[in-house]
Protein backbone atom coordinates (compact mmCIF):
# COMPACT_ATOMS: atom_id res chain seq x y z
CA UNK A 1 0.00 0.00 0.00
CA UNK A 2 1.33 3.42 -0.95
CA UNK A 3 1.81 5.53 2.15
CA UNK A 4 3.14 9.05 2.60
CA UNK A 5 3.50 10.44 6.11
CA UNK A 6 4.30 14.09 6.74
CA UNK A 7 5.70 15.51 9.95
CA UNK A 8 7.48 18.60 11.24
CA UNK A 9 4.73 21.18 11.10
CA UNK A 10 3.97 23.53 13.93
CA UNK A 11 3.77 27.12 15.06
CA UNK A 12 6.66 29.42 14.20
CA UNK A 13 7.20 33.18 14.27
CA UNK A 14 7.71 35.17 11.08
CA UNK A 15 11.30 34.86 9.95
CA UNK A 16 11.67 31.48 11.58
CA UNK A 17 12.37 28.08 10.11
CA UNK A 18 10.84 24.63 10.01
CA UNK A 19 11.82 21.39 8.35
CA UNK A 20 9.09 19.12 7.07
CA UNK A 21 9.62 15.43 6.44
CA UNK A 22 7.78 13.01 4.19
CA UNK A 23 8.42 9.31 4.72
CA UNK A 24 7.35 7.19 1.76
CA UNK A 25 6.61 3.49 1.57
CA UNK A 26 4.77 0.95 -0.55
CA UNK A 27 6.37 1.76 -3.89
CA UNK A 28 9.72 1.89 -5.64
CA UNK A 29 10.82 5.44 -4.99
CA UNK A 30 13.45 5.56 -7.72
CA UNK A 31 10.79 5.71 -10.42
CA UNK A 32 8.92 8.66 -8.94
CA UNK A 33 9.11 12.19 -7.71
CA UNK A 34 7.91 13.49 -4.36
CA UNK A 35 6.26 16.89 -4.30
CA UNK A 36 5.18 19.30 -1.61
CA UNK A 37 1.89 21.12 -1.89
CA UNK A 38 0.07 23.46 0.45
CA UNK A 39 -3.45 24.66 0.99
CA UNK A 40 -4.34 27.74 2.99
CA UNK A 41 -7.87 28.44 4.24
CA UNK A 42 -10.05 29.59 1.37
CA UNK A 43 -7.29 29.00 -1.18
CA UNK A 44 -6.63 26.45 -3.87
CA UNK A 45 -4.05 23.79 -3.21
CA UNK A 46 -0.81 24.86 -4.84
CA UNK A 47 2.44 23.18 -5.68
CA UNK A 48 5.44 24.28 -3.63
CA UNK A 49 8.33 22.08 -4.69
CA UNK A 50 9.16 18.67 -6.09
CA UNK A 51 12.16 16.39 -6.32
CA UNK A 52 12.95 13.37 -8.45
CA UNK A 53 14.10 10.52 -6.26
CA UNK A 54 16.47 9.10 -8.87
CA UNK A 55 18.44 12.12 -10.06
CA UNK A 56 17.42 14.90 -7.63
CA UNK A 57 15.77 17.06 -10.26
CA UNK A 58 13.99 19.84 -8.39
CA UNK A 59 11.52 22.60 -8.98
CA UNK A 60 10.06 25.38 -6.84
CA UNK A 61 7.16 27.76 -7.01
CA UNK A 62 8.11 31.41 -7.41
CA UNK A 63 6.67 32.28 -4.00
CA UNK A 64 9.11 30.04 -2.13
CA UNK A 65 12.15 30.11 -4.39
CA UNK A 66 15.23 31.15 -2.45
CA UNK A 67 13.60 30.45 0.92
CA UNK A 68 12.68 26.76 0.75
CA UNK A 69 14.95 23.86 -0.13
CA UNK A 70 13.80 20.37 -1.02
CA UNK A 71 16.09 17.39 -0.55
CA UNK A 72 15.90 13.64 -0.30
CA UNK A 73 17.54 10.78 1.55
CA UNK A 74 16.92 7.69 -0.55
CA UNK A 75 18.20 5.32 2.13
CA UNK A 76 15.66 6.69 4.61
CA UNK A 77 12.95 6.94 1.95
CA UNK A 78 12.42 10.48 3.12
CA UNK A 79 12.00 13.85 1.45
CA UNK A 80 12.59 17.05 3.37
CA UNK A 81 11.39 20.58 2.88
CA UNK A 82 13.58 23.08 4.69
CA UNK A 83 11.59 26.29 5.09
CA UNK A 84 13.47 29.44 6.04
CA UNK A 85 12.43 33.08 6.35
CA UNK A 86 8.87 32.01 6.90
CA UNK A 87 6.09 34.50 6.29
CA UNK A 88 2.49 34.57 7.54
CA UNK A 89 1.35 33.82 3.99
CA UNK A 90 3.16 30.50 4.23
CA UNK A 91 0.55 29.37 6.74
CA UNK A 92 -1.17 26.31 5.30
CA UNK A 93 -1.59 22.59 5.54
CA UNK A 94 1.39 21.08 3.75
CA UNK A 95 1.01 17.80 1.89
CA UNK A 96 3.52 15.56 0.23
CA UNK A 97 2.54 13.66 -2.87
CA UNK A 98 3.80 10.90 -5.11
CA UNK A 99 4.40 12.16 -8.62
CA UNK A 100 5.76 10.78 -11.86
CA UNK A 101 9.46 10.81 -12.64
CA UNK A 102 10.76 14.37 -12.73
CA UNK A 103 7.46 15.53 -11.33
CA UNK A 104 5.58 15.49 -14.60
CA UNK A 105 1.81 15.59 -14.53
CA UNK A 106 -0.53 15.71 -11.54
CA UNK A 107 0.09 14.00 -8.20
CA UNK A 108 -0.67 10.29 -8.00
CA UNK A 109 -1.30 9.97 -4.27
CA UNK A 110 -1.24 12.12 -1.15
CA UNK A 111 -0.18 12.17 2.45
CA UNK A 112 -2.45 13.33 5.25
CA UNK A 113 -0.92 16.78 5.63
CA UNK A 114 0.82 18.69 8.41
CA UNK A 115 -0.17 22.14 9.65
CA UNK A 116 2.29 25.01 9.41
CA UNK A 117 1.29 28.23 11.15
CA UNK A 118 3.45 31.35 10.89
CA UNK A 119 2.32 33.92 13.40
CA UNK A 120 3.65 36.25 16.05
Amino acid sequence: QVQLVESGGGLVQPGGSLRLSCVASGFTLAYYGIGWFRQAPGKEREGVSCISMSDAYTNYSESVKGRFTISRDNAKKTVYLQMNSLKPEDTAVYYCARQRYRCSGPPLSWGQGTQVTVSS
